[in-house]
């Protein structure tokens, strides 16, 4: 089994004091800035559709260990932000679970009529951690040339069909959607869509894509099942609190093709290089980055927490109720994809750090730059 080199543990609750993200593997004098990770808090509290916490949090990462002047240490790297809405101790507990959300599995396991413990913890609050860490481990890669960036696909059954493959046009033409899609003109249509569920008391959920620009080959392992990339990748994006499905590729397409139809055919490009005549699989073959870009999709269900209750028990009353409400979303796809672009880049870049870390980044850059030499043998 591949020793993982780069890993991360988030630790706080929702209404507690902070979040925490501790990163363990960053080589010694990796460049460390801030500003992308802040940036990348922004946008998960950003997005049409998000509901008054957002409102009253402003999500900053904090250094409280790892960096001096500007580069890691080589010791785990821990960022912190700090909840503006500390209250956990006086809120009232949770004894109408929600469907759908972790409440009534929670309670059950730990044998207690209140969810209260479990919400807090499984609140997509914590999320904010997470985007942190991706954010970190996206400027790592950045370095070397890589680039991993989410956008959604769909909401509400209103489906863009655009895909960019130039890194600088997405982000261009993501930044100026409310939704953070790549068809601004159906924003008003989803929009729309939004504003009927709320109106409703309901939710939507919908769909997002990750794209990884740049990783070369090799990246994951094909000698066992834990070192696959895919698997990696998809497991990473399962863990996120709303996504109930996930597609590398063509995905669940994949099984209604002929091989003929699926298969990506190798070919010598015009500048003498391998290439694929398309990229159906996704970038990925035999659970290793093949060079091509790597593609990534979730299916993000409606969030939990609805202004219209639904049915539920009172777990302390032992008798039929509506299930607790409190401050909620109606459509969380947009922060889902920031959130699903950050566990992606991290898992990149441990796979990355597996097969190029060293002790420090001057190392890896030097074993990266040799890879680079050796792939100059698969051209003409």
């Amino acid at each position: 089994m591949v020793r993982s080199m780069l890993r991360y543990t988030t630790a706080g609750e929702s209404h507690g004091k902070c979040l925490i993200a501790l990163i363990e593997g960053v080589p010694y004098g990796t460049p460390v800035s801030l500003d992308p990770v802040n940036a990348e808090l922004a946008r998960r509290q950003g997005g049409y559709g998000r509901g008054a916490r957002m409102k009253l949090e402003k999500d900053e990462a904090q250094v409280i260990g790892g960096v001096r002047k500007g580069h890691a240490l080589g010791s785990p790297v821990t960022l912190q932000i700090m909840n503006r809405v500390q209250n956990a101790e006086e809120l009232n507990p949770i004894t109408r679970p929600r469907p759908g959300h972790a409440d009534l599995a929670g309670a059950m396991k730990f044998g207690t009529q209140d969810a209260r413990d479990v919400a807090e913890r499984s609140s997509a609050r914590e999320t904010a951690a997470r985007v942190a860490a991706g954010a970190f481990a996206n400027g790592l890669l950045g370095s070397f040339g890589i680039r991993v960036l989410g956008y959604v696909v769909e909401v509400g059954g209103v489906t863009s069909p655009t895909r960019l493959d130039d890194a600088d046009e997405l982000v261009r033409v993501r930044e100026e959607s409310m939704f953070y899609a790549l068809d601004k003109d159906l924003d008003e249509r989803i929009k729309a869509k939004v504003d009927e569920a709320k109106q409703a008391g309901d939710t939507l959920g919908g769909l997002f894509e990750v794209r990884v620009f740049g990783a070369p080959p090799g990246l994951g392992s094909h000698a066992g099942w834990e070192s696959k990339l895919d698997g990696a990748l998809a497991r990473a994006l399962m863990s996120v609190q709303t996504v109930k499905a996930v597609e590398v590729g063509l995905g669940f397409e994949a099984a209604r093709r002929a091989g003929s139809q699926m298969h990506d055919e190798i070919v010598v490009g015009g500048d003498g290089k391998l290439a694929r005549s398309r990229n159906n699989a996704g970038g990925i073959e035999g659970g290793m980055t093949n060079g091509q870009t790597v593609i990534v999709r979730a299916a993000c269900k409606p969030i939990s927490t609805l202004r219209k209750p639904m049915r539920t028990v009172d777990l302390a009353a032992k008798e039929e109720a509506q299930a607790l409400y409190e401050r909620s979303d109606v459509c969380v796809v947009p922060a889902a994809s920031v959130i699903g672009q950050a566990v992606v880049a991290f898992e990149i870049a441990r796979a990355f750090l597996e097969k190029f870390g060293g002790d420090t980044f001057e190392e890896t850059r030097q074993r990266h730059e040799a890879y680079r030499r050796q792939l100059e043998q698969y051209a003409k």
